[in-house]
């Protein structure tokens, strides 16, 4: 079940909140193009089992709603050219509201893309200027209905949460309006001050303030409550779905399987090893077209970083990490080492654990990150795996 990953680096303007990779200089988004239908041609090998025809498509960015129709459409056929699709692939398409225009909606319509991640973020129109959001609190709403109308039903919004306010009204509201669009996927996150953003600097120089840590666990708890009272299941932290209806490139990470990402910043997996493509659009296109190289760094995974990763990522979903598989087959065993920590965890609250599989409970989703680096082995696991 192998995914590929797409990262389309450019923006129309920067958000105060994000540090991934992009440019808002759109001069060299056409060579960005023809690189990307190289590094295809490059990398077409690299996931293990060639055969296995692409189980999930996804488009992220950046804007990836920023490409014209006429380039997506040479990605696809790239794509077609270079790689086995199923025909029941999920191909995701990241979107900003603004850009979901009814010509824009009706090109994405007639391509193969057949989910919509459309990035509201907020319908307070207050919250959106802070955050400096492009798009209107009325254009989220709109873009939504639009998308609807050109015949996406497969649409996933986001929203930030934790945004400073004097009470929890504003995100109430917020929750309300999501409600009312009906659509079958949430994936709602905490803001998240990282130092390299303008919210960083401003918070260094002291001309923002973050909300406590209390105002923005609170906003979660809000979150779980409306969120379930309106029929959506939690099966991830950050992310909620109608029933059956999970995003299923994000979890196919969770679980482990490989995927591969093409463009500057992407991530790739082979189950034993990642791979990180150089953060820099000149420097990509340059190597790629130029030389014929993909700039890219490899971190091979010891057995202590394999177990360490399932542990990451399958504590974060309603799965739960299953301590027989990290003991039998990646070797670390909390079961024996780690029992007083895991008796602790379910005694306050914060996990259950049935048939040996460890799950956060709400209580325990808020301290995850804690929780997780707390059970992180440091010393090597057994060999042989």
């Amino acid at each position: 079940m192998p995914g590929l990953y797409l990262h389309i680096p450019f923006c129309k303007q920067a958000c105060h909140y994000c540090d991934f990779h992009f440019s808002t200089s759109m001069g060299l988004k056409g060579q960005f193009v023809e690189a990307l239908l190289r590094e295809m041609e490059l990398r077409r090998a690299y996931l293990p089992d060639l055969a296995a025809p692409l189980e999930t498509i996804y488009f992220g960015g950046g804007t990836p709603s920023l490409l014209t129709g006429e380039e997506l459409t040479r990605i696809f056929a790239a794509i077609k050219a270079n790689f086995s699709v199923s025909p029941q692939a999920e191909i995701t398409l990241e979107a900003n509201p603004d850009d979901l225009t009814a010509d824009k909606l009706a090109a994405l319509a007639a391509s193969p893309v057949n989910r919509l991640s459309i990035g509201l973020q907020s319908f307070h129109e207050p919250h959106l200027r802070l955050m400096n959001r492009a798009h209107s609190a009325q254009e989220s709403w709109q873009a939504v209905q639009r998308a609807q109308a050109a015949g996406f039903e497969n649409i996933s919004v986001d929203l930030i949460y934790g945004v400073p306010a004097g009470s929890h009204a504003i995100w109430e509201a917020d929750l309300a309006r999501l409600f009312e669009l009906n659509v079958p996927h949430v994936s709602a996150y905490a803001l998240t001050i990282e130092p390299d953003t303008a919210f960083g600097r401003r918070l260094k120089k002291g001309t923002f303030v973050a909300p406590p840590e209390e105002f923005v666990a609170q906003q979660f708890e809000i979150l779980l409550t409306q969120l379930r009272a309106n029929g959506y299941e939690q099966y991830e932290i950050s992310n909620f779905c109608r029933p059956g209806r999970e995003s299923r490139h994000n979890a196919n990470y969770w679980r482990g399987v490989p995927y591969l990402g093409l463009g500057p910043s992407a991530h790739s997996f082979d189950g034993r090893s990642r791979q990180y493509a150089v953060a820099n659009n000149p420097q990509y296109v340059a190597a790629v077209l130029e030389r014929g190289e993909v700039p890219v760094t490899t971190e091979h995974l010891t057995p202590l970083d394999q177990a360490n990763e399932y542990l990451l990522t399958t504590l974060r979903t309603s799965r739960g990490c299953d301590l027989r598989h990290l003991r039998d087959a990646l070797g670390l065993d909390l079961l024996a080492h780690r029992a007083d920590y895991l008796r602790s965890l379910t005694a306050q609250g914060m996990a259950t654990l049935e048939n040996n599989v460890l799950r956060l409970t709400d209580a325990g989703k808020l301290l995850a990150d804690h929780i997780t680096l707390e059970l992180f082995a440091e010393a090597p696991v057994a060999a042989g795996v």
